[in-house]
């Protein structure tokens, strides 16, 4: 797989995503409000991270296939977090016909490579609902592979007007090694 810059310019193939499995896009992008216009909100996003790209508090790539340079998901570092010991959120969203290949595991692989090269210790956090198990089997198999903890306790996140419970798992970068 390859990763590129996430820019506007990948607005159609995300709404191609988008519209093949809805319930998955919601998952990964839980802000999402189906009531209204999607592709509105996710031009919006994307006009986010192209702005703030360059402050260093936002870093997303699109995942594309290297022969046909398809629109495969998404990975980013973000902003909004749980924990106040985290720099970054970790996010990502691989389309139904991608899933179980282990594109989310070598993206991560890619973009925490990435951040410990940078130098500075980086704390990552991955929040996920409990009833996701392949999102919960995706954070342990990262914690494993990057020396991360998954914490003993629940947090809320709010969604919608409502706290959801998710599990929280933390991984410390930046030191120059790699996994």
């Amino acid at each position: 797989m390859v990763l590129q810059p996430t820019n506007k310019a990948i607005l159609g193939s995300l709404l191609d995503a988008y519209h093949e499995d809805e319930t998955s896009a919601h998952s990964a992008l839980p802000w999402l409000d189906g009531g209204s216009d999607i592709r509105h909100q996710l031009s919006n996003m994307l006009h986010d991270i192209e702005t703030q790209a360059n402050l260093d508090q936002l870093h997303f790539w699109s995942i594309h296939t290297p022969e046909k340079d398809e629109f495969v998901g998404l990975i980013g570092l973000g902003d909004e977090l749980q924990s106040l010991h985290s720099d970054y959120n970790l996010g990502y969203w691989v389309r139904g016909g991608f899933q179980r290949q282990g594109v989310a595991k070598t993206s991560v692989d890619s973009v925490f490579s990435w951040l410990n090269q940078r130098g500075n210790p980086i704390n990552v956090e991955i929040a996920v609902h409990p009833h996701n198990a392949a999102g919960l089997a995706t954070a342990e198999a990262i914690c494993s592979k990057w020396n991360g903890e998954r914490l003993p306790d629940y947090i809320g996140i709010e969604f919608n007007g409502r706290t959801v419970p998710h599990r929280l798992h933390m991984i410390e970068l930046g030191r120059g090694e790699t996994a």
